[in-house]
């Protein structure tokens, strides 16, 4: 497959681009991650979401430890061409480590970050 459409991407200075995940059956954003050219390209080989670690300086395929892949329906590029939106169907129904089904599970409320999801799976029974 030819990959020149990775060219149009703008990279930031480490070479990474922002990814937003997005629920394909609700539209419900689940998380944000970094992805750099080797792991967009894989991810689009292999129909599953690929992210870069910037904390493990490595590839991490979403779900290698815990099970919660991300298959992934739709890609697209913002008009700036520096932030990709991943539709995907996320397997298991957890995308957080935390165990919540989503990332953004912290609301301000008055002064302070209030958690408004639960945890649906202790992570120490995700993460054995």
């Amino acid at each position: 497959m030819n990959e020149q459409w990775l060219n149009d991407i703008k990279w930031d200075q480490d070479g990474l681009i922002p990814a937003i995940a997005q629920e394909s059956e609700t539209g419900k954003v689940l998380m944000m991650a970094w992805m750099n050219r080797e792991s967009l390209s894989l991810s689009v080989k292999e129909g599953r979401a690929i992210y870069w670690s910037r904390s493990r300086n490595k590839l991490w395929r979403k779900g290698e430890e815990s099970g919660h892949v991300q298959l992934i329906r739709d890609i697209r590029l913002d008009c700036d061409n520096d932030v990709i939106l991943l539709s995907v169907e996320q397997k298991g129904g957890i995308a957080c480590h935390t165990g919540r089904h989503n990332c953004f599970f912290k609301q301000l409320q008055d002064d302070k970050w209030v958690e408004t999801e639960a945890v649906i799976k202790d992570p120490a029974d995700i993460y054995k």
